[in-house]
């Protein structure tokens, strides 16, 4: 079976002026040639395809692949994780991971939010500004949590996130929608424990495979899971597996969400707890890192006894069960 692979370089991205901030989601070398080298082991044959500007030159060109392994972000647009999806769509080539109609939904925070919240699960209440003039209308009590409402990997999320008052809220505010040029997500703060689960398949078939608590050391003085904290865990974060009782409730909450937004074949949701310990979610990942290394998929997986090479065959699994269907 010959598998095509898109995906965003960072380093292609670097050399045509882009910063280092805009190209934070994209993926580096060894992210490519782990998820390659993984799917050779495991018997396909591969194709490097690139972005969606070489998909289309490609596919204009006559080009097919049996299925296409698709980790592209996409650089413009609300909908950007959903432009190589409906592309592919279109000229009826399957892939792996959600489609685009999931992945437009949860790249915007707000609306997936509105979508959990309406299946009866639990979120912290929020509001969207989309003008400044928005935070006026917030009557969400502090304190409160802000960030871009359509970024990943901790953009736009730093030690200034956490707001405790409508002045602080205002210039937070200001600087995210100048800074994104997108709406920002406001919602309540929680403050209890934090959580990331890792989940494969897809419907009925969905399974949360591992998971880790976020757990700060007491030199990191912000307590935020920001970028700059993720690109330093190694030393300001020490990762944890939580104990069975919490695990399971992690579990049965992921599995619900992944279920409920319709996302496909493997990725990760957030969660955290408030100040009586409800677990919350808190964002969806259909896209999740998929470096070997660092990103927290790979990370919490090897926790759970599940290697890099495991996790990316249980992702293909699931991908191929359900294009047979």
């Amino acid at each position: 079976m010959l598998v095509g692979i898109t995906y965003d370089l960072r380093d292609e991205y670097l050399k045509e002026g882009f910063t280092e901030e805009e190209t934070a989601e994209f993926d580096k070398e060894e992210t490519i040639e782990g998820i390659e080298n993984a799917l050779i082991k495991a018997g396909f044959e591969t194709e490097r395809i690139g972005h969606i500007r070489n998909l289309a030159k490609l596919l204009v060109e006559g080009k097919k692949w049996d299925i296409v392994f698709n980790i592209s972000e996409g650089m413009y647009g609300l909908a950007r994780e959903a432009q190589v999806p409906c592309l592919l769509d279109a000229y009826n080539i399957p892939y792996v991971f959600s489609d685009g109609l999931v992945l437009s939904l949860s790249l915007h925070k707000g609306l997936t939010k509105r979508v959990i919240r309406d299946a009866g699960l639990a979120t912290p209440d929020f509001a969207i500004v989309e003008t400044i003039n928005d935070v006026d209308d917030i009557k969400l009590k502090f304190p409160l949590f802000a960030k871009p409402v359509a970024e990943g990997t901790g953009k736009g999320i730093s030690g200034l996130s956490k707001i405790t008052s409508k002045e602080e809220l205002k210039e937070v505010c200001k600087m995210l929608l100048k800074k994104f040029n997108q709406p920002v997500l406001v919602e309540r703060f929680l403050p209890g424990r934090e959580f990331t689960v890792g989940v494969v398949g897809t419907g009925k078939e969905t399974r949360a495979v591992g998971i880790m608590e976020v757990v700060f050391k007491k030199t990191e003085k912000t307590k935020i899971y920001s970028l700059e904290n993720k690109e330093n865990y190694h030393e300001v974060i020490d990762y944890s597996v939580p104990e069975e009782e919490i695990t399971k409730l992690c579990y049965e909450l992921t599995e619900n969400c992944w279920q409920v937004l319709g996302c496909r074949d493997g990725g990760r949701v957030d969660l955290r707890m408030d100040d009586t310990g409800v677990l919350n979610f808190i964002e969806v990942n259909p896209l999740a890192g998929l470096n070997p290394v660092h990103s927290d998929l790979p990370i919490l997986c090897r926790f759970a006894g599940i290697s890099y090479q495991k996790l990316i065959e249980m992702i293909m699994d699931s991908a191929i069960q359900r294009i047979k269907k």
